[in-house]
């Protein structure tokens, strides 16, 4: 839904590039299908709302007639309908309050979902441009303002604006001329709240972002807490959190000063309109051109009429934080993937040829700072290539640009010698088992860390896996066996049982394709020499791409693939590349020196 919807908006819009009409816009989709409760509820609204502007009416009633001609049995006929009106009103807004709240819940929790699964879609190069406390703030803070917005901010504007309405229509049944009169200040006031809402706005903004970037800062040091405790950054991380939180002082304390003078003021205004009422109206009751029960009337409903107005003072932090949170969540939703997806998808194959690479060249930064220049290789259907270097040559992009994270500027990679943008991402990656060097393990049991929720995966698929690499002896003496809870991170596994797991995760899919990055780096060399051979069983027969710095886990593969400065500098077998005493020969040599059984065996 969201990709056709904001198809005609700039993937890198900024928040305030976003007008605030365009941003609800966007929400109305979420709405649209509670419109008929969102009717009820105005109507409830629109009904208790005139029913509590409409009882200051009642008053000339009580003064005029119950108590200048000592009605009292009618004076308390008054005073039993003013207060069955604001019974009835009150009634009224608490039904219409609770329906509106679980309309707004419903609205967020799919508005929610839509953000995280929006963002679950953008490209890798997308999150390496937002810190992941910000994104938080997307999916948790501007969505909760919204609800405030929708369910309470929204609600207070239109009653106000029904109660002005009334209010309005009132003076004029009363007196034309004194409400004429009242009317001279309205240019004032209007310009009043105007000039005030523009130049509250941008400080708003300002508020919200700071307030993200405490977020996130809280969010980045304690993911990384154990760096600042070992390097002893602590001060550094107080001071960085110091400045977030001064910046934030200054924009807040600022934009509370402004609502408190806007709020004086208003109460300026208010006393001064009474105190024209008062001459006004004074002057006229002593001639008999009004009674003291209009006179009265009109005093309430002035006080009436200044209640939005304080309201809406009282509110603009919570109406601008809404408009701020609506551009900034339709600020992630109007983002593009950098890698598109096909027009006309075509059925990912049973690959029966293998993987090409074709005179690929990519740049992080699309310019001419290349880190991959004119790559071309293979890899053979069943066969197990290699790709050897040293760190930054290139090789883990090799494996992004496989996987469509990212799409090179020039040349093309095919399968079967179909070029892969043709397939779909989601089809193209599911045909791939990855096993990366840092492991990603989530808060969940062990065998859904595993299975991923995936309804195919059984647990006899999930055994099977561990069984082959080695994982199910140590699973099966964890207190809970598979049911076992995982920490954050998995920090109670070691290094080398969350390797056995991402190990596990990889085969459990049953791949067509293995792609292993630095994928034995974190297990201790008796682990390493136990799960060698299960990848042995395992890449048997199976396309394989191994990444490794390492030289001794890609002894056997059918190729290696030699990659410097993003060049390709050499290929061939192991012994092959030895016997040329090129630059693997020296890689080799250099890593094993002194491991002299290592380099016989070699």
């Amino acid at each position: 839904m969201t990709q056709d919807f904001y198809a005609d908006e700039k993937a890198t819009a900024t928040e305030s590039e976003i007008p605030a009409r365009k941003a609800f816009a966007a929400l109305w989709p979420f709405m649209r299908k509670h419109r008929r409760r969102i009717l009820v509820c105005l109507g409830l609204l629109l009904i208790a709302t005139l029913l509590s502007a409409a009882w200051p009416a009642l008053i000339k009633q009580a003064l005029d007639e119950n108590v200048k001609n000592s009605d009292v049995e009618g004076l308390v006929y008054t005073v039993l309908t003013i207060l069955a009106m604001q019974a009835v009103a009150l009634w009224l807004m608490y039904v219409q309050r609770i329906q509106l709240e679980r309309i707004g819940q419903d609205i967020i929790v799919e508005l929610k979902r839509t953000v995280f699964d929006h963002m679950l879609s953008l490209d890798v190069s997308y999150f390496n441009s937002h810190p992941v406390g910000r994104l938080m703030a997307r999916v948790e803070s501007d969505t909760e303002s919204l609800r405030m917005f929708l369910t309470n901010a929204v609600v207070i504007i239109i009653a106000d604006f029904i109660l002005l309405s009334v209010v309005l229509g009132i003076m004029f049944y009363f007196s034309v001329k004194l409400t004429l009169v009242l009317l001279t200040f309205a240019p004032l006031m209007i310009a009043l709240v105007i000039g005030f809402e523009r130049f509250t706005t941008p400080r708003f903004m300002a508020v919200r972002k700071s307030m993200a970037e405490v977020v996130a800062t809280v969010t980045e040091f304690l993911h990384g807490v154990s760096i600042i405790q070992v390097f002893d950054r602590k001060k550094y991380a107080i001071e960085r959190m110091n400045k977030a939180n001064a910046e934030k002082f200054k924009n807040d304390a600022f934009t509370h000063i402004t609502i408190t003078a806007f709020f004086n003021v208003l109460w300026m205004m208010e006393n001064l309109i009474i105190g024209t009422l008062l001459y006004v109206a004074g002057s006229w009751i002593a001639s008999d051109e009004m009674t003291v029960g209009v006179f009265s009337t009109f005093m309430v409903l002035i006080w009436r009429s200044f209640e939005p107005l304080y309201r809406g003072s009282e509110q603009m932090f919570q109406i601008q934080r809404g408009i701020t949170g609506a551009r900034r969540i339709f600020g992630v939703l109007s983002e593009k993937t950098a890698v598109p997806e096909p027009e006309e998808p075509i059925p990912f194959p049973r690959i029966t040829k293998g993987i090409r690479f074709e005179n690929v060249s990519f740049s992080y930064g699309n310019d001419e700072n290349w880190t991959l220049k004119d790559v071309s290789f293979d890899i053979p259907v069943g066969k197990r290539v290699a790709l050897a270097g040293v760190t930054g040559g290139g090789k883990t992009t090799v494996i992004s640009l496989l996987l469509r994270f990212y799409d090179p500027q020039k040349g093309r990679i095919t399968i079967d010698g179909v070029d892969i943008k043709k397939f779909r991402r989601t089809e193209l990656r599911r045909n791939f088992a990855l096993v990366l060097q840092d492991i990603v393990l989530f808060p969940d049991e062990v065998r859904n860390n595993i299975a991923l929720e995936s309804a195919e995966v059984t647990q006899e698929h999930i055994e099977e896996a561990t069984r082959t690499v080695e994982a199910h002896a140590f699973i099966e003496r964890l207190p809970l066996g598979y049911k076992t809870q995982v920490s954050e991170k998995g920090s109670n596994f070691s290094r080398g049982e969350r390797q056995l797991l991402s190990f596990a995760r990889a085969l459990v899919v049953n791949p067509q394709v293995l792609l292993l990055d630095e994928a034995t780096s974190s297990v201790d060399p008796a682990t390493e020499r136990t799960i060698q051979a299960s990848l042995k069983t395992l890449m048997e027969g199976r396309t394989s791409l191994i990444i490794a710095h390492r030289l001794s886990t890609i002894l056997d593969v059918d190729e290696i693939v030699v990659i410097r400065q993003g060049e390709i500098v050499e290929r061939g077998t192991h012994i092959d590349l030895i016997l040329k005493k090129g630059y693997y020969s020296k890689l080799f040599h250099l890593q094993f020196k002194g491991s002299e059984q290592v380099v016989q065996n070699a």
